[in-house]
């Protein structure tokens, strides 16, 4: 594309509180700063409390050079936060905090002007848990121009989710990522009668009309499907410290390389290296290691 790609990340914004102390995150926030690794324009549209913690939200965005124009201020509600406990193998188990200020996320003139700019917009279900936020992403969403990437990355979280929310969702998007784990949650939700990985994909394009659909699963690779084609992916070999963010690496490669018109298997190479590297470092948002981002990934090996 001959400009800068706007890629938006619509939704929740928090504070991981790990056993090791607190970390930015939340996977609209995650999936906009490693938007920005990859060079494009990245925004986080979310919502902070008027507290130390969103004061700390906004100074950290601005470290990682991510610009904190598009975060609202809630005078009342305190900023998000998620106990976050690892489990051996590195796997988060999240209690997620509410109501907390992205519950009450508000469609502002800014936010319609920056959703008429996006090039891409991804957004998740759990920050539609509160019926003030679902109407305000709904309304971004359907505000983005007929070209625009809506992505829906389904990262289902407790009981914050309805058949409602995933259908609506689902409608909107033309672009729609879950893992392996949430395949079988979104079957039963969506009455889908295909079991199979390609079947099931197949099955959900052409109901809800999409371009893209992408099973993750996790160490294992992915699965990528247009409306005509699949492509499966093994995965990387990485030294796992923990999955926090790694999915949403792996949806911000899909967006960077999509909006570039890359095929299946390119697409699918460069979300599964982000990714992976992502789970090879602590946290969602890793710091670029001293030789570039760019090596480090090619120095990844394929299983």
């Amino acid at each position: 594309m001959n400009h800068l790609p706007t890629v938006v990340g619509l939704g929740e914004v928090l504070w991981d509180m790990l056993p090791s102390g607190r970390q930015l995150g939340g996977a609209p926030a995650n999936f906009a700063y490693c938007s920005h690794l990859l060079g494009d324009r990245a925004v986080v549209a979310s919502c902070i409390g008027k507290d130390e913690l969103g004061n700390a939200v906004r100074e950290s965005l601005l470290s990682r050079g991510v610009t904190d124009q598009f975060l609202q201020i809630d005078p009342e509600q305190p900023t998000g936060t998620v106990k976050v406990e690892i489990d051996s193998s590195g796997q988060p188990k999240f209690e997620i905090i509410h109501p907390v200020a992205w519950d009450f996320l508000e469609w502002t003139n800014t936010w319609q002007a920056l959703a008429r700019s996006a090039d891409a917009v991804c957004f998740g279900s759990l920050a539609q848990r509160s019926s003030v936020s679902r109407q305000t992403i709904l309304d971004f969403v359907d505000a983005t121009r007929s070209e625009a990437l809506r992505v829906f990355d389904v990262n289902l979280r407790q009981n914050f989710y309805s058949f409602e929310i995933i259908s609506e969702s689902m409608v909107r998007a033309n672009v729609v990522k879950l893992n392996h784990e949430e395949v079988p949650r979104v079957r039963e939700l969506l009455s889908i009668k295909a079991g199979d990985g390609p079947y099931f994909c197949k099955e959900v394009i052409n109901k809800f009309r999409l371009q893209l659909l992408c099973i993750t699963r996790g160490s294992h690779g992915s699965l990528l499907c247009d409306q005509t084609s699949a492509h499966e992916h093994p995965g990387f070999h990485v030294q796992v410290k923990d999955t926090i963010g790694a999915g949403d690496a792996f949806t911000a490669a899909l967006v960077h390389e999509h909006l570039r018109g890359r095929s299946l298997a390119e697409m699918n190479d460069s979300a599964n290296r982000l990714g992976a590297w992502v789970a090879s470092r602590s946290g969602a948002m890793p710091s670029v290691p001293a030789g570039g981002l760019e090596a480090a990934l090619a120095n990844l090996n394929m299983k």
